[in-house]
């Protein structure tokens, strides 16, 4: 029997064709022509997924996965795997810098439980769409089974596509994963591509003894497979949370809406994402270039400019939390500020 492949909704690229008309829109505003720099090229971004005049984006929410990695028995992370779980909870107490942020830019924050080596208590803000508790090590196997790779992407599409359906206008995306770096890793230096030891970085704060254990283990993880194809890398290399990510990027587009891309896991998400689906690139908003290694060549092989550098390495979606203004203030750029010739003329 074939290996099962994963149904994914259709993704309409973005027309471009309006992209003179929304910059002589811009050009047209009571400001020099150019003033804004890189918020009008979001305000044109964000106007081609509309095709037209964006929404406020008033209504967003923060999408945090989480899941946990065989390949972390392997000392990949500095952390043990029992912090993915600990930090679950901090995120549903509240007390998060991800909470934090949300709450300082008004979005709305929801973990969804995609592969967490535990059992989680039921909470209204935790979605239960558990594939399997952690991936397997991928040092030694593949992370995951191909249909398991599959329901990953099936469930993030789903769930884009159900917050579309809220009435959400603009989704940010974030992960939790102790170990997720050195998935992230492996996936770009397949998807990007790139080699291995420009990809390979300290993660949560490995000192120079970690940073060579982890990449001594990556290098055994990629020469265990010769994986190209997208679908087969994440289901070689996991993990939960970045396959579901990619498919939330993907339902996400489906439905025309917008995704803040966070930082370098999230990236390789939606790496994995474009490779699978490339019309899916117009829709994704780099939001932040990462202290991690590697973020740069990563955006780069991306072809995109990430609106923030910050030195954030943190994820669980903080960066693209703090681009989330930029965006509401690109779209009330295009919807409300005058244009010259009204001001010139006293017709305002």
């Amino acid at each position: 029997m074939n290996p099962p492949h994963a149904n994914l909704p259709h993704v309409s690229p973005v027309d471009a064709s309006t992209m003179p008309e929304l910059r002589a829109r811009l050009d047209g505003k009571a400001k020099p022509l150019g003033a804004l720099g890189r918020i009008e090229d979001l305000a044109v971004q964000l106007g081609l997924i509309a095709n037209g005049s964006p929404p406020s984006f008033d209504r967003a929410l923060l999408l945090v996965f989480a899941g946990d990695h065989g390949l972390n028995q392997e000392g990949v992370s500095s952390y043990p795997s029992s912090v993915t779980q600990a930090m679950v909870a901090t995120f549903l107490a509240g007390k998060a810098a991800a909470n934090a942020f949300a709450q300082a830019v008004g979005a709305q924050l929801r973990v969804v439980d995609a592969g967490v080596d535990g059992d989680l208590p039921a909470h209204p803000a935790l979605l239960d769409e558990k594939v399997r508790r952690g991936t397997r090590n991928a040092a030694a196997e593949a992370a995951l089974s191909r249909e398991e790779t599959v329901k990953a992407l099936e469930v993030g599409a789903r769930i884009a596509r159900d917050a579309a359906g809220e009435g959400f206008e603009i989704l940010a995306l974030g992960e939790m994963g102790i170990g997720n770096s050195a998935s992230a890793a492996l996936i770009m230096h397949r998807l990007a591509p790139a080699p291995l030891e420009d990809c390979v970085g300290r993660g949560a704060g490995h000192d120079d003894a970690g940073l060579a254990r982890k990449l001594a283990t990556l290098q055994r993880a990629a020469a265990r497979s010769v994986a190209t194809d997208p679908l087969d890398v994440l289901t070689e290399f996991g993990g939960l949370e970045i396959a579901m990510m990619s498919g939330a990027i993907i339902g996400a587009a489906s439905a025309g809406l917008p995704v803040l891309v966070d930082g370098f896991i999230t990236s390789a998400a939606a790496l994995a994402a474009i490779r699978l689906v490339p019309a899916v690139e117009g829709y994704c908003v780099f939001c932040h270039r990462s202290a991690e290694q590697g973020h740069q060549r990563m955006l780069q092989a991306l072809q995109a400019e990430p609106l923030l550098a910050l030195d954030l390495r943190l994820g669980e979606g903080t960066g693209a939390l703090l681009a989330l203004p930029l965006a509401r203030a690109a779209s009330r750029l295009l919807n409300q500020v005058a244009s010259l010739d009204d001001v010139l003329s006293g017709r305002l």
